[in-house]
């Protein structure tokens, strides 16, 4: 029977080896679960902005090709954003008031491209993913945002036969806008941007708002 030497005793791993690298694995599994999850929420935030950006294209499809509404004509869409609701915003139908006295032309048209209770309703967005809208801008002279006290509300509507957006804050419309902007921002506290020109340019990666 051959003789067990010392050195090929000491080959086996120590208990303090053994725990060394369970530690490292735990420490790198760590890192990698919440990289994942970081991923997961950038990407949930980037596909949050890409459905707003779509949303505002399928608006502008609406408005701009009269979608029928029940004895209605040549209503314009837009979608309505409140400060107050910071994760929900709302699709409706620009009905209210009627046309003025008793239009009966073609080219006849509701509405005053504004939201209030009185226009129909088509449905209410509601973001999820611990996502909000943080901040909304618009554009003419200079900027003007929630996050200044200046802005409360925000209407973005398309009318046919254009494709260009009407832009109106705070419930007016005295004053048309060049452009507005979303600053859309997630629970890690990173943001993503959309943006409408009143051209009816939109863009889902916009670099900043304002």
């Amino acid at each position: 029977m051959p003789a067990v030497s010392p050195s090929n005793l000491s080959k086996g791993f120590t208990l303090i080896e053994l725990l060394v690298v369970l530690a490292i694995i735990a420490a790198v599994t760590a890192i990698a679960l919440s990289s994942q999850s970081n991923f997961n929420k950038t990407l949930i935030l980037a596909n949050t902005a890409y459905d707003i950006a779509l949303t505002l294209r399928s608006v502008e499809h609406f408005g701009t090709g009269s979608r029928a509404l029940p004895g209605i004509a040549n209503a314009g869409y837009g979608l309505h954003f409140q400060s107050g609701s910071p994760d929900s915003f709302i699709l409706f139908a620009d009905t209210s008031p009627p046309p003025a006295g008793s239009c009966t032309r073609p080219d006849c048209k509701p509405g005053d491209r504004l939201y209030d209770s009185t226009d129909a309703l088509v449905q209410t967005y509601t973001l999820g993913n611990n996502i909000t809208i943080g901040d909304f801008c618009t554009f003419s002279d200079r900027p003007r945002c929630v996050s200044t006290g200046e802005l409360s509300a925000l209407d973005i509507v398309f009318v046919r036969p254009n494709s260009d957006a009407f832009i109106r804050a705070n419930g007016s419309s005295y004053t048309e806008y060049t452009g507005a902007c979303l600053a859309l921002v997630a629970s890690q506290g990173e943001s993503r941007f959309v943006s409408v020109a009143a051209s009816g340019e939109i863009i889902a990666k916009a670099a900043s708002c304002p």
